[in-house]
């Protein structure tokens, strides 16, 4: 039987998130958005609240959130600052190689820190390798009881301020997917950063390059054998992407909130603008696609954390969602009019904000070639 109802604890965890968003992080999002600090205080209360490393299991210090609870979560983080939820939830992306992935050993030992606080990075892309994750440059020799990892990663979430870096990287130079390998590093090892490099939006989240040059891995932090990153990188894909879209759905619900709240008060012709046709249409509109992408994020998630595939589900969410948010917001500047352009007004932040849910994470136009390869392979 269908049931699209939230149960009780994961009612109990949208409230909760949805007033912690309200009391820390909605009333200070402009200030990060114009000063573009990193917002370690909220980080500190989200730790103290277990809201960071949510995916981590009980057995290693978290919380063990089900995909589905990541993305109630998201969503409500999401619709105060998605730039500072990009912040809080990165935690739990660099997690999931090594809840992939890991030994005993590593879980214990790197997990419960990105529970408690220590921040953690997520490093894939490089300057010449975004989408196309089997042409990544990185390498790492293998020299006795250590690897000697050398490259350059770009567009890093968090890599100004983790300490904890999770790293994908040649050890077969020559097999293209199959030669890719993933790692735990630190960053007292010699890994270095580059400054926060300047973006349209998420300003309360951190992104530089990331350098590695002959920095020395332990080979016991070779997450799995050699080979199996590209392995990991594609689960990681399978959990991340839901979550990511349930973030697009908390900009463009905050979006459509802001938008009905000034058209209900704002006169043109001796009425309030929601009752024009042309307005009170786009809002229903905004609303209609809101409820989609959540229900199709929703089931992505559901899909996976009830063991089954969820490939497609998962592209059919990133690519809708970042693309609703993207058109809500933009309609959400519409219906603000002038004052939309202007930011003392909230829905400029959010079009700004909105605009990477369709580059990152995988593009929009990859998520379809996804899609695409999927149908032609049932």
């Amino acid at each position: 039987m269908l049931n699209f109802s939230l149960s009780p604890e994961q009612k109990m965890l949208q409230d909760m998130a949805h007033d912690f968003a309200e009391k820390e992080i909605k009333p200070v999002a402009e200030y990060y958005d114009q000063h573009e600090d990193f917002p370690w205080a909220i980080v500190k209360k989200a730790a103290a609240s277990g809201l960071l490393g949510v995916n981590v299991p009980e057995a290693y210090g978290g919380p063990g959130m089900s995909l589905l609870e990541e993305c109630i979560l998201n969503e409500e983080l999401a619709w105060a600052c998605s730039g500072v939820q990009t912040s809080l939830v990165l935690n739990s992306l660099a997690s999931l190689p090594i809840i992939i992935a890991g030994s005993e050993e590593q879980k214990h030992k790197y997990l419960t820190p990105l529970v408690e606080g220590t921040m953690g990075a997520y490093c894939v892309t490089e300057p010449a390798a975004g989408s196309d994750v089997a042409g990544i440059k990185a390498y790492a020799e293998r020299q006795g009881d250590k690897y000697i990892l050398n490259g350059t990663k770009t567009w890093i979430t968090n890599g100004p301020v983790a300490d904890t870096f999770v790293v994908f990287a040649k050890t077969d130079r020559a097999a293209r997917h199959r030669g890719i390998s993933a790692f735990i590093l630190e960053r007292d090892w010699g890994v270095k950063t580059g400054k926060p490099l300047p973006k349209m939006g998420q300003h309360a989240s951190k992104t530089s390059e990331v350098f590695f040059e002959d920095v020395e891995v332990p080979a016991e932090n070779l997450l799995g054998r050699e080979g199996d990153g590209f392995m990991i990188a594609m689960k990681v894909f399978d959990s991340s992407r839901p979550a990511v879209a349930a973030a697009a759905v908390g900009v463009a619900r905050r979006a459509l909130e802001e938008a009905t709240a000034y058209a209900k008060t704002r006169m043109a012709y001796g009425k309030p603008i929601a009752a024009l046709q042309g307005v009170s249409f786009m809002l229903a509109d905004m609303a209609i696609n809101i409820e989609a992408g959540r229900l199709l994020a929703r089931e992505a998630a559901w899909l996976l954390d009830n063991g089954k595939s969820n490939t497609m589900e998962a592209a059919y969410a990133k690519a809708f969602c970042a693309d609703m948010a993207m058109k809500v917001t933009t309609d959400a500047v519409q219906v603000f009019g002038g004052y939309g352009y202007s930011q003392e007004y909230p829905v400029e932040k959010l079009m700004r904000d909105a605009k990477i849910f369709q580059l990152y994470e995988g593009t929009s136009q990859v998520q379809r070639h996804i899609i695409a390869r999927e149908l032609t392979r049932r």
